[in-house]
């Protein structure tokens, strides 16, 4: 009966998918543009990256490839979670339309509506292409001898990678049931620290290598993971075990949030359709 129920819920997952990618390939211009678009943002800022480091080819005992397969980190952990949790990202949308009403009539889940309810396949492709650039032309290159065990961590580090994003944004989304719109909060703590994330956090004044270990851990999804595989001597400014711990980090932090997005949801008095 539970397995049942569990198939259902994947069949249910799939359709949604499909209907979500449907409607991303209806308008495949706009849908290509917007993907190059994202593409070549991001790759302006490798760029710049890209003429710093050339000039100075090292930084505090990092070389070009180290610092590259860090960053590659971010992108492609962010491209899984934008085609898994669209829908959380953009949660804030749905209370301030007032379509999030819609979903409290249906029988299943609000937080498996709200994740089944949209794929963002230009952004998914935009960052995913950049990592894969940044990781294909660094894996190979910083000493990495890549067995079984090394390919199943750093898948694992990739999916913990992009829960502990997607758990960030649902503690953003969880303020929309009290404030509406959190836009600006949510730019403020998450671009703001995946932006410092991309140079290693031993760089930085204790205070925020603190922030971003204990805070808005955005060192465990790119820093601690590239030390497991490349073992910098700064990795001795931090506890060892740090450099296991991606996977089960994001676990706690989808478990803990889950349970403030339950207290949410109780107290969710509807917008009404603010945007008409």
């Amino acid at each position: 009966m539970r397995n049942s129920g569990f198939f259902e819920m994947m069949n249910l997952l799939y359709q949604y998918s499909k209907l979500s990618l449907k409607v991303t390939l209806e308008f495949k211009l706009d849908r290509s543009m917007i993907t190059l678009a994202i593409f070549c943002r991001e790759m302006i800022a490798v760029v710049v990256m890209l003429l710093i480091l050339a000039r100075f080819l090292h930084i505090r005992g990092w070389d070009m490839n180290q610092l590259f397969f860090l960053y590659s980190f971010l992108f492609l952990s962010y491209s899984l979670f934008v085609f898994i949790f669209a829908g959380v990202r953009d949660f804030d949308q749905l209370v301030h339309s007032g379509e999030f009403d819609r979903y409290l009539t249906r029988p299943r889940g609000l937080l498996f509506q709200v994740i089944a309810s949209k794929i963002d396949l230009p952004a998914t492709l935009g960052h995913g292409v950049v990592g894969l650039l940044l990781f294909m032309n660094t894996a190979f290159s910083v000493g990495i001898i890549w067995n079984a065990s090394n390919i199943l961590f750093y898948i694992s580090v990739i999916v913990g990678g992009a829960v502990i994003q997607a758990s960030i944004f649902m503690l953003t989304a969880v303020m929309s049931f009290w404030a509406i719109r959190i836009e600006n909060v949510r730019n403020l703590i998450f671009f703001n620290a995946r932006r410092i994330a991309g140079y290693p956090i031993s760089f930085y004044p204790s205070l925020i290598q603190k922030m971003l270990i204990f805070i808005v851990p955005f060192s465990f999804v790119n820093y601690f993971p590239t030390q497991y595989f490349i073992r910098r001597e700064d990795m001795e400014l931090f506890w060892d075990g740090f450099m296991y711990m991606t996977p089960v980090v994001g676990v706690l932090m989808f478990v803990v949030v889950s349970l403030f997005w339950r207290i949410g949801v109780r107290s969710y008095s509807s917008s009404g359709n603010a945007m008409y």
